[in-house]
């Protein structure tokens, strides 16, 4: 057992690095990139893009620690059959199918659904395609944190109030605890990052704990 405590809000977390995981949620070029399915919907994707930094710092310092690290990303079959129709359509308009600077929106093996170069997978770092918002919804993320003995995971990704937070609230009802890295998540809107963030610690931990990127680097250093 390799037993450490992370400094977080609402409290300190004691965990065993040996059965914690570090998840980066949806960095994909449809997100945090120019023509891509944010910026169709009217959003600045600069604002989410001060996550990257921060997270490939924790990335490196899983890598060198020898930490599972799971990627995701959200998006569609190509026959779009597994994507409903209260999804498909946003403010009247469809996006998600059609043709965007970077190939078909969300639609997986699209250039655009891939995850971004900063944050790349290297071998041996799996990644979950999600139709859904949550990671855990019609995926086996569950299945591979279980065959590790997974217990705690290190939450990193866009965007907090949609997809980190729904998989978040998944990960808590499965028994699993939750430390969301607070510079290295990100939203289209700055008061959702905040109010976000504070959902996740309130009353006593309820979803979570929230920290930062340094913390976590100094947890894994050591």
């Amino acid at each position: 057992m390799t037993a450490r405590s992370i400094a977080a809000e609402p409290f300190d977390l004691d965990l065993d690095l040996e059965k914690t995981a570090l998840v980066v949620i949806d960095m994909q070029r449809d997100f945090l990139q120019p023509g891509g399915f944010g910026e169709l919907l009217g959003n600045d994707v600069s604002l989410l893009r001060g996550a990257i930094e921060p997270t490939r710092a924790v990335l490196d310092a899983a890598r060198a620690a020898g930490m599972l690290v799971i990627h995701t990303r959200e998006g569609h079959r190509t026959d779009l059959a597994d994507c409903p129709p209260a999804k498909l359509t946003r403010g009247g308009k469809t996006f998600i199918g059609t043709d965007g600077p970077m190939g078909r929106i969300l639609v997986r093996g699209e250039e655009g659904h891939d995850i971004i170069p900063e944050l790349y997978p290297i071998p041996g770092e799996p990644v979950i395609d999600k139709p859904g918002k949550g990671a855990f919804y019609a995926t086996d993320l569950e299945a591979i944190l279980r065959g590790r003995d997974i217990r705690t995971l290190l939450v990193c990704g866009v965007t907090l109030e949609v997809c980190v937070h729904t998989t978040v609230r998944e990960a808590n009802d499965r028994g699993f605890e939750c430390v969301v890295l607070e510079d290295c998540v990100g939203s289209y809107f700055p008061e959702f990052l905040r109010v976000g963030l504070d959902m996740i610690k309130a009353q006593g931990a309820i979803f979570g704990w929230v920290s930062d990127s340094k913390r976590a680097v100094d947890l894994l250093n050591g």
